[in-house]
């Protein structure tokens, strides 16, 4: 962590790590002004069924892509940054049969960083079939300090195959990343999640907010935190972590009203894509068919009006012009009708060590 170089305080972008190898530099998705990220989703099926997946098959697709195409869409995005990086999902990307030629095209390709998400249960023995210079980060899930807590909205037993794959990984020499979805199911166990990253030989932790979309959408309860349930809880935990030498991303979510919005979809270059061939730049759209780009075969084209990058201009009070469409719960007003504070963008976050 010693190598790690420092950002001026009033531009937090990502951190470059020093690893043990003595010339490997590594980064993964930079959550900041003026970055690239692709988010590639190679398939949307998945061994589990978690409370708050976000995959929606009918807006996405049920399709796992050739390995052809994903070189091929790899190549239309490759030009957007030299510092582009790449994030392989799914569904579970590890059940892609040829998940480890996706990466190692990747590499070949140029993009800046490649890092894979996974549930942990690694399949078709990717830590066998790529090398730790092949991966950035493996980036791990789990929702919960304990195995009850975890299970409950991961599925039984993921608990133990996901911090069994974690070590796996690290004893491979493997660079190992962690994102907790924070919920109102969860919350009362982040603070126990420092010990276990420090244990499970975690280098950077993401903690994230829950989305109203995909599953989460269709659940009664309310899931996300209040502003002062947030505020209490989320700063001081990814402080604490950090003091453990662990790097700490997190997203602000609520913006006093004199604090300008920034939108990611005007100031970054975020790009997810579905097996479908859909293409968002902000993902509390994908579950509405409004994204702004689309393969057409290889090709990559812009769709028509109205889609998403049509609203990321519009200012509004409220801060997030998708967050008061699409899940307008998070908000709050005063007595005089005011915004009682601005929801911001939840691609651009806090980074902290």
């Amino acid at each position: 962590m010693g190598g790690a170089k420092r950002n001026p305080p009033d531009n937090k972008r990502w951190v470059t790590l020093r690893s043990t190898h003595p010339t490997r530099h590594m980064k993964t998705v930079s959550f900041s002004k003026n970055s690239t990220n692709i988010f590639f989703h190679i398939l949307t099926n998945c061994n589990l069924r978690c409370q708050h997946c976000y995959i929606n098959p009918e807006q996405h697709g049920k399709n796992t892509l050739p390995l052809s195409t994903i070189e091929s869409w790899l190549e239309a995005f490759v030009g957007k940054s030299d510092t582009a990086n790449v994030i392989f999902l799914g569904g579970e990307p590890t059940l892609h049969p040829d998940l480890s030629s996706a990466v190692k095209c990747a590499k070949r390709l140029g993009y800046s960083s490649v890092t894979i998400d996974t549930n942990g249960y690694l399949f078709h023995d990717i830590l066998s079939k790529t090398e730790p210079d092949d991966i950035d980060y493996l980036s791990f899930s789990l929702d919960g300090a304990t195995r009850q807590t975890n299970d409950r909205i991961r599925g039984e037993g993921s608990y133990d195959i996901c911090t069994a794959g974690i070590r796996e990984a690290v004893s491979r020499g493997f660079s190992t990343s962690l994102i907790y979805t924070v919920s109102r199911t969860n919350i009362r166990e982040l603070e126990q999640m420092g010990p276990l990253l420090k244990d499970l030989g975690i280098r950077r932790f993401f903690i994230q907010v829950i989305g109203i979309r995909g599953k989460s959408a269709s659940i009664g309860e309310k899931l996300q935190l209040s502003k002062e349930e947030w505020l209490r809880a989320i700063p001081k935990v990814a402080g604490k972590v950090a003091e453990l030498g662990i790097t700490v991303t997190y997203p602000k979510v609520f913006l006093d009203s004199e604090e300008p919005f920034e939108c990611a979809g005007l100031v970054a270059d975020n790009y997810f894509i579905f097996p479908n061939g859909r293409v968002y730049q902000c993902p509390l759209c994908e579950d509405f068919p409004i994204h702004s780009l689309r393969f057409e075969g290889d090709r990559l084209v812009r769709t028509g009006k109205i889609n998403e990058r049509d609203l990321f201009t519009l200012s509004i009070p409220e801060g997030c012009v998708m967050n008061k469409l699409i899940q307008p719960d998070n908000l709050e007003y005063k007595d005089n009708g005011a915004a009682a504070y601005k929801i911001a963008c939840c691609l651009l976050k806090e980074e902290i060590r």
